[in-house]
């Protein structure tokens, strides 16, 4: 378990931090360094309890974080300072956890983080399947991810990684469309982000239905680690570590391959000949600090699809080929 501590207000870093890990026994601790960062070692996978303090500072309390195998997590942690008033009337507001990232968008806005779309349910770690599961947002279909906002076009929905504008995140995607069968964003990359349905801060200047404000987290800056996987989505490999390009620089990518067509070249079949969907898609972040309090990144997304049916393979079985035509379709961006 590891992060960064800062004041709310100034966005520098707090040292001596006291970090509790509360729902272990015993009870087990860090204190971050001068730059703010913590770091607890050898957490026992399951969901976890964690407590922030500092003196002059409002605690923190984080409950039923979940901590998985071979995995950081990571908590990223602005406090506010603690004052207090005499002879006067004090005002409180409950947190509000869905409020959105960009302070611009005070209305029609809510922040998702990266747990969050692992636990609904169907979504296929896939964020379009989990926003189409909040109010005033619907589906075309199961087969894509297109969303639809207020009975909006799915082609007025905006994506946005890291500030920048980008065309559909999607396998298979087609022209003019903001949807498909298989998305490329990765769910072990991505940072807390922004869904907005609705009035659209300035810098949104091209959003008619929704937008969609993606974040990449950065890599670990201490450790190298590495992840491998098998599921629907793909067999997946990734690593991440520090760069040692300068003190808490670090690299992030992450590799995928179609499930289905790593199976047909193992001679699996699925009664549908050589209409298989094979994709592969690969997602990276450099990170490294400058010695003026800013930050050089380097990210990038990629993606390439592929699907062929041919004539040969109409059978009585194969319910997708016609026996008069072949066709192909592929998508690359």
């Amino acid at each position: 378990m590891r992060g960064r501590v800062i004041d709310k207000q100034s966005q520098f870093p707090l040292p001596g931090m006291t970090v509790v890990l509360s729902s272990s026994d015993p009870i087990r601790g860090a204190s971050t360094d001068n730059d703010g960062y913590f770091r607890i070692e050898n957490v026992s996978p399951g969901r976890h309890n964690v407590k922030l303090s500092f003196i002059g500072y409002e605690p923190r309390v984080f409950s039923n974080l979940l901590v998985n195998n071979g995995k950081d997590l990571e908590i990223n942690v602005e406090l506010e300072e603690s004052i207090e008033f005499l002879n006067v009337a004090e005002i409180e507001a409950s947190e509000e956890k869905h409020e959105s990232l960009n302070k611009m968008s005070s209305v029609s806005a809510r922040s998702f983080t990266v747990e969050a779309a692992m636990r609904y349910s169907g979504t296929l770690q896939d964020p379009a399947r989990m926003a189409q599961n909040f109010a005033g947002v619907s589906n075309t279909s199961d087969d894509r991810n297109d969303i639809i906002i207020r009975g909006n076009s799915p082609t007025g929905m905006l994506w946005r990684m890291e500030g920048i504008d980008i065309p559909s995140p999607n396998h298979f995607a087609t022209l003019g469309t903001t949807g498909g069968p298989v998305s490329m964003l990765n769910i072990n990359n991505l940072a807390n982000s922004d869904f907005i349905t609705g009035a659209f801060a300035p810098e949104y200047g091209n959003a008619l239905a929704g937008v969609f404000d993606l974040k990449l987290r950065s890599g670990n800056i201490s450790k190298y680690k590495f992840l491998g996987q098998i599921g629907f989505n793909g067999f997946e490999f990734g690593a991440e570590g520090p760069l040692g390009l300068g003190k808490n620089s670090s690299f992030l990518f992450n590799y995928r391959y179609s499930t289905l067509g790593v199976l047909r070249a193992a001679g699996v079949d699925f009664g549908t000949g050589s209409a298989i969907p094979q994709y592969q898609d690969l997602t990276f972040k450099i990170d490294i600090p400058t010695s003026k309090a800013g930050r050089f990144t380097l990210f990038g997304v990629g993606g390439k699809s592929f699907i062929e049916f041919k004539a040969e393979d109409a059978t009585e079985r194969n319910l997708y080929s016609a026996d008069a035509e072949n066709s192909e379709f592929n998508s690359d961006t």
